[in-house]
């Protein structure tokens, strides 16, 4: 072989060999890279190494348009694992193992189902029409509420009308104004439709009706549902938007916040909870600051100030939390307070938003399955 064909060659072998380095570090960067998005997905598991052997030796021209398909489905995958977690269990799986339920007949007076309620530490019971010999409805807090506010007129003037008013009464003049009926759902039916259910209705207690007996077997509410997902969805990998800041997925309220002064009366409350058919408000003062959580007394012209000083226990109403807090902790701290909201401020404490549970249980199983059940 001449000189000059040993050049050529060589410079084909180096052209050949400077390729091959280029490709070989191609593929070694594309690994590093898929690898650290499977890390972030999925954490330190096995299926990393997996994966990265089979992107790696994969071609070299269509590595980066498979990497990035790739990742589009882990993305994909990532923030459908809790709706997939709610459509594989069923609402029966939810029930705990013991739990009270309290049934009202529709001929009870309602001062009497009250105290039943409070009695037992209730907040909801169905009700039974013997009559029709079904349940037709459910008696709630909400309801106690409409009547305080549609009966009550002074600290003076008892409310002598609620003493024979029977909840067959009440409901014949609430189902006139409103055209509402029972909501249920089966035991075999998905967590998933209970909270599409919750959501769609705008209701906070579901019931579970055996439909062959004809039985209520349990009241669902959002709490006891997320509660399930906190406790079981250790099971499932974390997805990695629940690391993120609460202010970065706009999960909550933050307009037309509903709140009150603390110088207004518990009546002016009331009033509010009817019109804005809220659960809980927030007490500010006038700078907006958050000031305390509402609480029921018997004189309804006392201000919210005076409410809260005479306040003895704690009672469930608003605790809060902050913008740059991840959602991890924001679950957390709801379920472990056994509350339906949280109030988000800022670090001057003025009230900036709510977050409920409503919210949660939208953006983590409805919003991934193209549902937005909080649509007016």
């Amino acid at each position: 072989m001449s000189v000059s064909e040993k050049k050529k060659a060589m410079q084909r072998k180096g052209t050949i060999t400077t390729f091959g380095a280029r490709v070989f570090v191609g593929s070694c960067l594309a690994s590093m890279l898929f690898t650290l998005v499977c890390c972030h997905v999925f954490g330190n598991r096995r299926v990393v190494a997996f994966v990265c052997v089979c992107v790696s030796i994969c071609s070299p021209f269509r590595q980066f348009d498979q990497l990035l398909t790739l990742c589009d489905s882990l993305v994909e995958a990532d923030a459908t694992v809790y709706m997939n977690f709610m459509k594989s269990h069923r609402c029966y799986d939810a029930i705990p193992t013991s739990c009270k339920l309290v049934i009202f007949d529709t001929k009870l007076q309602v001062t009497t189902a009250f105290f039943a309620l409070v009695a037992n530490g209730l907040r909801a019971a169905p009700l039974w029409d013997s009559k029709l010999q079904r349940f037709v409805g459910m008696l709630t807090i909400t309801d106690f509420i409409n009547i305080l506010h549609c009966y009550y007129k002074s600290p003076l003037v008892q409310m002598c009308e609620l003493e024979s008013h029977k909840i067959e009464t009440w409901r014949d003049v609430y189902i006139q104004c409103s055209n509402h009926s029972l909501i249920s759902i089966s035991p075999e039916a998905s967590l998933f439709d209970a909270i599409y259910f919750l959501l769609k209705y705008k209701i906070h207690r579901l019931p579970v009706i055996d439909p062959e007996s004809g039985n209520v077997l349990h009241i669902l509410t959002h709490k006891r549902i997320l509660k399930f997902l906190h406790i079981f969805g250790k099971k499932v990998p974390k997805p990695a938007f629940i690391r993120r800041q609460i202010r970065e997925l706009g999960i909550g309220t933050f307009r037309n916040i509903a709140t009150v002064q603390q110088t207004a009366s518990l009546y002016e409350a009331l009033s509010i909870f009817v019109d804005r058919r809220v659960s809980a408000l927030p007490v500010v003062d006038e700078r907006g600051t958050f000031f305390e959580h509402l609480k029921s007394y018997n004189n309804l012209d006392m201000t919210m100030r005076e409410v809260v000083r005479r306040r003895s226990c704690f009672v469930e109403g608003v605790i809060k939390c902050y913008p740059e807090e991840s959602l991890e902790t924001i679950i957390d701290r709801i379920v472990k307070a056994e509350v339906h909201r949280l109030v988000l401020v800022d670090r001057a404490d003025v009230v900036r938003g709510i977050i409920s549970l409503s919210d949660l249980l939208q953006a983590m199983v409805l919003t991934p399955a193209g549902i937005d059940a909080l649509l007016p």
